[in-house]
């Protein structure tokens, strides 16, 4: 076990921010960590927007429905970008059209994630902490207006990173059984009976934790999430990215 490994088994996500600043310096260490991130045939399709603007923060922070969106030291939103390679592609003349297959999108959205999470691995790494922010999906059409994003780009999610002002119990992850499989994929026949044990230890940490409490099951979460409904900004999302431009075929 070394430093590196125990900081990725030591993650979990932090919500609550003291007042204190990063310096300009280690933002910018961390996005150089972004930059030099794995990225698909080294296209590099993805932007990063750093919100500095309190009111921006405010709106992204309506957006998710969390207050400490707009508390955080820094907000990043991460931009899936395939306008940045069409403006070059453009200028030699070359066309585009491939940029909105749904090929190339998977590629820009393996890079966002990879870099966002290079991100995150280097702010914790300096003691920050840092969670990701998939409810600016609440609305993306609005995040697009917000930030006066072009065609051919689509906020994927943020990141919020400061300052813990907590220390939240670290959260049980499914067991190696049903994530890890070799050669071949090995559903969950009985997976009730399978995850018994870890609903059980779910349950004690819902139970125990200090935060947000509540008490309930892995299982009872999934069930829920997969049978509730939608809002409509969310039945939109496809509409949404092909009005970008995006997953056209």
């Amino acid at each position: 076990m070394n430093e590196t490994v125990q900081k990725l088994l030591n993650h979990r996500s932090i919500r609550s921010f003291t007042d204190e600043k990063i310096p300009q310096e280690q933002v910018d260490l961390l996005i150089d960590a972004a930059q030099h991130a794995s990225t698909s045939n080294f296209f590099q399709q993805y932007s990063i927007i750093g919100i500095t603007d309190p009111e921006k923060k405010k709106a992204l922070a309506k957006i998710g429905n969390q207050h400490y969106i707009a508390e955080a030291a820094r907000l990043f939103v991460f931009v899936i970008d395939l306008n940045r390679n069409a403006a070059i592609a453009e200028a030699k003349e070359k066309p585009v059209d491939v940029l909105s297959s749904t090929d190339f999108f998977l590629r820009a959205f393996s890079d966002t994630v990879i870099a966002a999470q290079n991100l995150v691995v280097a702010a914790e790494s300096l003691s920050y902490g840092a969670v990701y922010l998939g409810s600016i999906l609440n609305d993306p059409q609005a995040v697009i207006d917000l930030l006066k994003l072009p065609k051919l780009t689509f906020p994927a999610f943020g990141v919020a990173v400061g300052h813990p002002n907590q220390s939240p119990q670290l959260k049980p992850r499914l067991p190696k059984e049903a994530v890890y499989f070799e050669n071949e994929y090995h559903p969950l026949e009985q997976p009730l009976d399978f995850l018994k044990d870890y609903d059980h230890e779910v349950n004690q940490y819902y139970d125990l934790r200090n935060a947000n409490r509540r008490v309930d099951t892995f299982t009872n979460q999934i069930a829920k999430a997969v049978s509730g409904a939608q809002s409509e900004n969310k039945k939109k999302i496809l509409d949404t990215l092909k009005a970008q431009e995006l997953l056209q075929y």
